[in-house]
């Protein structure tokens, strides 16, 4: 079943960076930013967290919160969030079972091989736990504006 704006957000419970441990129902009252990145310190996703960093604020006052997901490890995200002074937490997929649940697990072509990988992606859920927008293939120049956008209409 793929996921639609107006369905229910599959719970997410993963481990973020430092060692601490996020469940998506703790933060149901405030409106939830998850975005799905390919790699932790490779230039597009570096440019996209990075863009979040900066406009964080911006969400913050719209009582959203912001995450970042992909398949890399706590100890790979706590390098990349100190190296780019990220300041929201970063949470570890690794056997990709969120991934899955969200439909960003895909298959990718590049230079004719086919292999699996995180199709960049971002959800913005409600403050009772609706997706209410749904960005696939995100390309990360003002993506962060659409989002902010979109978050100011509901």
């Amino acid at each position: 079943m793929s996921l639609e704006i107006g369905s229910l957000a599959p719970n997410v419970e993963l481990p973020g960076n430092a060692g601490q441990f996020y469940k998506l129902s703790d933060y149901h009252g405030q409106k939830v930013i998850l975005y799905f990145y390919p790699k932790d310190d490779t230039s597009g996703c570096t440019a996209e967290a990075c863009a979040f960093r900066d406009q964080l604020q911006d969400f913050n006052n719209l009582n959203a919160v912001v995450f970042g997901i992909s398949r890399d490890t706590p100890k790979s995200h706590d390098a990349f969030k100190q190296k780019y002074q990220l300041t929201f937490p970063l949470l570890s997929d690794i056997d990709g079972t969120v991934c899955a649940a969200y439909g960003t697990w895909v298959e990718k072509s590049m230079y004719g091989k086919k292999y699996f990988g995180i199709e960049r992606s971002t959800f913005l859920i409600d403050e009772k736990g609706t997706i209410r927008q749904i960005w696939r293939k995100v390309k990360v120049v003002d993506h962060v504006k659409e989002v902010l956008e979109a978050l100011h209409k509901i």
